[in-house]
C-alpha cells in the first residue's frame, strides 16, 4: 500500500513538471540567460529544486529513480535548464551527505526556501597529473590556488562548490559563497559554446583563496572521484534518454506534417530502441550488482541513441533545421554536450568503439 502511494507521489510529480515544461518554456532559453532564468524560477516555485533535499530538512525526499526520470523529463524540453539545475542538484546532493552539520544547517535550509542557488566547479579533479586546483592547509582552513576550467551557473549561483588537491593527494571539497568583490578569486567571462549558451559557463582563478575549516564539506581519499564516476556512471544516461526523446518528438511531429511513410517507419524504430534501451538502463539501476562494464555499455548506447536522433531530427525537417531557433538544431547541439558530459577515459573509448563500428 506504501509502494501504491510512492508511486502515486511520484506520477503526481512528474505530471507537475510535464505541465510546466510544455506550457511555459520558451524557445529562447537556450541562448538567454534572462529565459533561462525565469524558467528555473519556474522550478523552484514549484520545489523542484528541493527534490534530493530529505523531508527532515524541508525537501521533497523523492526517490533516485524518479529523481532520474525528473532529470530526463527536463533535458526533454530543454538541456540548458537540464545542465543548469543539475549542477545544483549535485551540489545539494554533497551537503546532503556531508558530515558537516553546521554547513547543513546554513544552506540547506534556504535552498528549500528558494533563497540560495549552487554551482559545482570540481569537474579538474578528474584530470591526471599536476593538480589544477591546490589545497594547503594553515591554521583555521586551506589556502585555495589554481584555475577552474568549468563552472556553469554564473550570475544565477549565490555559491559554487570547489573541487581542490591536497599535498597528500587527497581530494577536498568545500563551499565558497560567490564574493562580489575578492582579490583571491576571479571569474572570467561566460564562455562562448556552441550549446546552453544561456547558462553563462565561466571559469575561476584562485590565488590563496581562504577556506575556513567551516565551509568543508568532505575530504575523500585520492582518486575517490575515479571511483565514484565508475558508481555512477549509468546515472547521466536519463538526460541522455531526454535528449533523444526530444529528438523523437521532432520526428513523431515533422511525420504527421508531411505525411510521407519513411518518416513515420524511421520513428517507430527509433521510438522502439528508445523504449528498449530505457527498459534496460532502469532495470540497471534496480539491480545494484550490474557490473560496471554493462552499465558503461548502456550509457554508450544512449550517447549513439541520442545521436542518431537528434540527427535524424536533422535530417527531416530539411533546410529548417539550419536556423539557430529551430528545435532541431537545439536538440543537435545538445546531443554534443550530453555526449561529453562527465567523460572519463572509459567513456571515451567505449562512446569512439560503438561510432567505428564496421555496418553490419
Amino acid at each position: 500500500m506504501l509502494e501504491n502511494n510512492k508511486m502515486n507521489d511520484s506520477e503526481i510529480l512528474l505530471e507537475t513538471v510535464h505541465n510546466y515544461l510544455q506550457d511555459c518554456l520558451s524557445s529562447e532559453i537556450d541562448q538567454d540567460p534572462a529565459a533561462l532564468k525565469k524558467a528555473l524560477q519556474g522550478l523552484t516555485d514549484r520545489s523542484l529544486l528541493s527534490v534530493k533535499i530529505p523531508k527532515a530538512w524541508g525537501g521533497l525526499g523523492v526517490d533516485s529513480e524518479t529523481f532520474y526520470l525528473f532529470q530526463q523529463l527536463i533535458a526533454r524540453y530543454s538541456g540548458a535548464l537540464a545542465f543548469l539545475q543539475l549542477q545544483h542538484q549535485g551540489a545539494v546532493s554533497s551537503l546532503v551527505s556531508s558530515e558537516n552539520e553546521l554547513l547543513k544547517q546554513q544552506y540547506l535550509p534556504q535552498i528549500v526556501q528558494g533563497k540560495q542557488f549552487i554551482g559545482q566547479g570540481f569537474s579538474q579533479l578528474r584530470r591526471q597529473g599536476e593538480p589544477l586546483v591546490k589545497a594547503i592547509p594553515i591554521s583555521g582552513g586551506y589556502y585555495i590556488s589554481g584555475h577552474v576550467p568549468w563552472i556553469t551557473g554564473f550570475g544565477f549561483f549565490d555559491a559554487f562548490i570547489i573541487g581542490a588537491i591536497l599535498p597528500d593527494g587527497k581530494e577536498l571539497r568545500g563551499i565558497i559563497p560567490c564574493p562580489k568583490n575578492c582579490e583571491t578569486i576571479k571569474f572570467s567571462g561566460p564562455m562562448k559554446l556552441c550549446a546552453m549558451q544561456s547558462t553563462n559557463t565561466v571559469t575561476a582563478t584562485l590565488d590563496h583563496y581562504f577556506l575556513p575549516t567551516e565551509n568543508v564539506i568532505i575530504v575523500q581519499k585520492k582518486g575517490a572521484i575515479h571511483e565514484n564516476d565508475k558508481k555512477v556512471v549509468l546515472f547521466p544516461s536519463f538526460l541522455i534518454l531526454g535528449c533523444a526523446k526530444a529528438g523523437l518528438d521532432i520526428i513523431e511531429k515533422t511525420s504527421k506534417t508531411k505525411q510521407l511513410d519513411f518518416i513515420e517507419n524511421g520513428f517507430n524504430k527509433l521510438n522502439d530502441e528508445f523504449n528498449q534501451c530505457q527498459t534496460q538502463i532502469l532495470e540497471a539501476m534496480r539491480t545494484p550488482s550490474t557490473r560496471f562494464e554493462e552499465n558503461l555499455k548502456l550509457r554508450v548506447w544512449a550517447i549513439n541513441l541520442a545521436q542518431r536522433c537528434s540527427q535524424a531530427a536533422v535530417t527531416v525537417s530539411s533546410g529548417a533545421a539550419n536556423y539557430l531557433s529551430h528545435p532541431a538544431q537545439r536538440v543537435y547541439r545538445e546531443a554534443l554536450v550530453f555526449t561529453v558530459f562527465a567523460q572519463t577515459t572509459d567513456l571515451m573509448k567505449a562512446t569512439l568503439e560503438r561510432l567505428i563500428q564496421a555496418p553490419l
